[in-house]
């Protein structure tokens, strides 16, 4: 009887839990297996605010060199952890698999102005470079993005590289005209499209080198803009993508996704040599994911769509394809789990190129924002995250296998 009992007052609990996750506009997800992770990890911090000059870090990426070094970005805010200000992009290094980190290393700055949004990728495709070589693309600023969006601002675009796992970098190049349409002829007579685009951000997180089908080679960058005056809850705002067919030689737009609010993405190959591009919504009316997917290599984008299965607070999030140690491979997934603030970091599984995701393992319940993933040697995998939009930014690393199960 009190067996009966419990299982009648588990199960009324059960109701009462997803009703309430329903009225808070969070679908209820009992597909996926919650649980936190099951291999102990305390993550190792990179980037503290308050050193090496900086008051505040914040917006990471990484990547893994061809060496097996790992190289986590970041913006370096001077003043504080608003968006504009004298912001550079600096740079840590890892030999270990992320147990130790090197002396912080700036490689954009823009004066007093703003350098930010790094996303990295290594072009591991290039005869001229058998060895690798990295691309790190970024915008710079002159205003706020209220003031951007208002077109008292400019963003422009730029990429450097390394040819040597990044110890060393090249001076940056600027590709505003080739990837941004802003209107302001005013600052550059180049700077004259009707388009015109006025806040721009590049991803951010890392980029990809698509491998599969006619277009293997391929250096492609999730991005967003705004276009003509700001309207209400930023729905002006659309994502894109920009590529590199020639290793970096020439640049050219992809096309958008024709979505009021699309806003920060990052993108994934699939398996079948589709891209996938996950979106931050930016209004906040959904607070979830949204995905699309691209048949030419981002040109073009189709199947768009809200995920239910992917929750989440106005935030960017991360998404990277792994090979499991049987051969098969997965999606993962990673962001703030909560629908209200920015917390509970969570990484989520998927078998089938994003259609479910069976499985979610909570990293971090406390305060979590931007975060980028990356795959390490011997079957693990990394996770680079703020602690909050005000904590610093740390490292994780866990087994792949672990995530799948």
């Amino acid at each position: 009887m009190k067996k009966r009992v419990a299982r009648l007052g588990l199960a009324l609990l059960t109701v009462v839990v997803q009703a309430t996750l329903l009225l808070a506009g969070c679908r209820y997800d009992d597909t996926a297996v919650q649980s936190t992770f099951p291999e102990a990890r305390n993550p190792t911090p990179v980037f503290t605010n308050g050193s090496d000059g900086y008051a505040c870090y914040r917006i990471p990426a990484i990547i893994r060199t061809p060496n097996g070094s790992l190289l986590a970005f970041a913006e370096g805010r001077t003043n504080g952890c608003s968006d504009f200000g004298n912001v550079d992009i600096v740079l840590r290094t890892s030999n270990n698999n992320g147990v130790s980190w090197s002396p912080l290393k700036i490689v954009a700055d823009f004066d007093t102005l703003q350098a930010g949004n790094p996303s990295p990728v290594v072009d591991r495709l290039d005869a001229n470079f058998p060895e690798g070589r990295i691309f790190l693309a970024f915008n710079t600023g002159i205003a706020s993005e209220q003031e951007t969006r208002k077109g008292n601002g400019l963003r422009e675009v730029w990429y450097t590289t390394s040819n040597n796992n990044g110890l060393t970098w090249s001076d940056p190049t600027n590709i505003t005209t080739s990837v941004h349409r802003p209107l302001r002829p005013d600052i550059d007579p180049a700077y004259n499209f009707a388009d015109d685009w006025r806040s721009y951000a590049i991803a951010p997180g890392h980029a990809i080198q698509l491998t599969n089908h006619r277009y293997a080679g391929r250096l492609l960058f999730p991005a967003n803009h705004s276009e003509g005056d700001p309207l209400d809850r930023f729905d002006e705002y659309r994502s894109h993508v920009f590529f590199s067919d020639d290793h970096g030689r020439t640049w050219q737009l992809g096309g958008s996704v024709d979505v009021p609010s699309a806003n920060e993405a990052i993108a994934a190959e699939l398996d079948d040599g589709r891209v996938m591009l996950n979106i931050r919504e930016q209004s906040g009316r959904e607070r979830k994911r949204l995905v699309a997917t691209s048949s030419d290599g981002g040109a073009t984008w189709e199947n768009i769509h809200f995920d239910d299965a992917l929750p989440g607070p106005v935030c960017q999030a991360s998404i990277l394809n792994v090979t499991l140690g049987d051969g098969r491979s997965a999606l993962l997934f990673s962001n703030p789990a909560s629908t209200e603030r920015r917390e509970r970091m969570t990484i989520r599984t998927s078998f089938d190129s994003g259609e479910t995701w069976p499985i979610a393992h909570e990293i971090d319940a406390g305060p979590s924002a931007y975060s980028d993933l990356v795959g390490l040697a011997d079957g693990q995998i990394g996770l680079l995250y703020e602690r909050g939009n005000d904590g610093g930014i740390v490292f994780w690393s866990g087994t792949i296998a672990s995530l799948a199960k």
